[in-house]
């Protein structure tokens, strides 16, 4: 008798995650505790450390961090060891001044597109999402939310290069964001503060919406460059730079 005939689709799926090499899912995981700020700026990757933790040889272990230096998330100090890449205080002025370029342009364009109803009713229900994790305590539910909203607000733009360049940015924006809520700690404020968001969105006033954005993204990241020296001591402050 003939078996079952099998579904080939199935099939070749299952073999993609039993051949997915070990040093992916690593990458994964180490990659996921840099952007949630587990692993903060500055802070020495012991090899030895992370394989046993792991529960992996430091073959996969390595060939994962040489990915993560290539994405420049971590450095990699010949004869000195490796450590997640700082974030100067230069560096957080300069990613919030684009983000906030970026979204603002978003913002524009979902105002001035025929789809701002749909686009206003996703971002309201990841609003409520976020602000039932906010009244949980869930800080790594609420630091996912809020960047899935930030996420969506660009992609609703409809601007593929634009969606592109968030991407090459999306990373950093990701890392300072959820080590910005996990110093803030003040959960439902971040949850209603994308409220606001969303209400001059709804009233199509185009000026108001993108000062709002700029003011959002640009006093976050000025709360945060003004004392980010004091997160990333061995990296002085140039007091001829402005």
């Amino acid at each position: 008798m003939s078996s079952e005939p099998k579904d080939p689709s199935n099939i070749s799926s299952l073999a993609q995650i039993q051949n997915k090499p070990l040093r992916d899912h690593v990458l994964a995981i180490l990659h996921a505790a840099i952007v949630n700020g587990e692993l903060k700026p500055g802070q020495i990757l012991i090899e030895a450390d992370l394989a046993g933790q792991l529960g992996v040889s430091r073959a996969p272990l390595r060939e994962a961090i040489n990915i993560l230096n290539t994405q420049g998330l971590v450095e990699i100090v010949p004869y000195h060891g490796t450590t997640v890449k700082k974030l100067a205080r230069k560096d957080i002025e300069e990613l919030y001044s684009v983000r906030s370029l970026m979204e603002g342009f978003a913002i524009k364009r979902i105002i001035l597109g025929e789809n701002t109803h749909a686009v206003i009713d996703q971002l309201r229900a990841i609003c409520d999402a976020m602000l039932t994790a906010a009244e949980a305590g869930d800080l790594r539910e609420v630091n996912q939310i809020d960047r899935h909203f930030h996420d969506t607000l660009v992609a609703s733009s409809g601007n593929d290069l634009l969606v592109n360049l968030w991407s090459m940015v999306a990373l950093r924006v990701r890392q300072v964001m959820s080590l910005r809520n996990r110093k803030k700690g003040d959960l439902l404020a971040i949850a209603r503060n994308h409220y606001g968001i969303v209400d001059v969105i709804a009233r199509k006033d185009v000026e108001e919406a993108v000062s709002l954005i700029h003011y959002h993204i640009g006093l976050s990241g000025g709360a945060i460059a003004e004392d980010w020296q004091e997160d990333n001591s061995s990296s002085p402050t140039n007091p001829s730079t402005k």
